[in-house]
């Protein structure tokens, strides 16, 4: 089994919130775009959270936007084996530095984790709550994530709350 690198962080100096996803699957790395899969929600959940059709640009326009928004994106895992794409099949993961978010971007006020893969491992890697920085739990935008769409939205929403 292969090792598979994740993608590299994607924001502004002045971003204010962060969302983090476990490691992209194999469509997004082979585009080398973060959720490139035709199935996968994110880009409409997003665009809904801010009041935007995200879903209906191109990547590059949609990129532009979250650093108008000042939206940061990026993973809690730098590599690991994994076949296919679930995270289920994640093995000897090698995390990011997201604790550096921390520190790096002083104008951070939240950090949304996009799924229970990328909360558990980055809620341990940061350490706790840290102060005046939200973490926020959100139901994975992912296809194999069957919970109705419009349950995954208003879990989403709160990221308004920072853009």
């Amino acid at each position: 089994m292969s090792v598979k690198f994740g993608l590299p962080p994607i924001a502004r100096h002045d971003a204010r919130i962060f969302i983090l996803g476990s490691l992209p699957g194999d469509a997004s790395l082979a585009a080398a775009r973060y959720y490139a899969h035709p199935t996968n929600q994110f880009w409409r959940l997003l665009g809904g959270a801010i009041g935007e059709d995200l879903h209906g640009l191109d990547y590059e326009s949609r990129l532009e936007r979250l650093g108008d928004r000042r939206i940061g994106l990026w993973d809690v895992i730098a590599s690991a084996n994994r076949p296919g794409s679930l995270d289920q099949a994640i093995r000897l993961a090698e995390h990011n530095q997201i604790e550096h978010l921390l520190h790096d971007f002083v104008d951070l006020r939240a950090i949304a984790f996009n799924g229970s893969t990328a909360a558990l491992a980055g809620r341990k890697l940061i350490g706790g709550e840290p102060p005046n920085i939200a973490l926020i739990d959100l139901p994975s935008s992912s296809a194999a994530n069957t919970r109705p769409l419009a349950e995954k939205a208003a879990a989403w929403a709160r990221i308004g709350e920072f853009t």
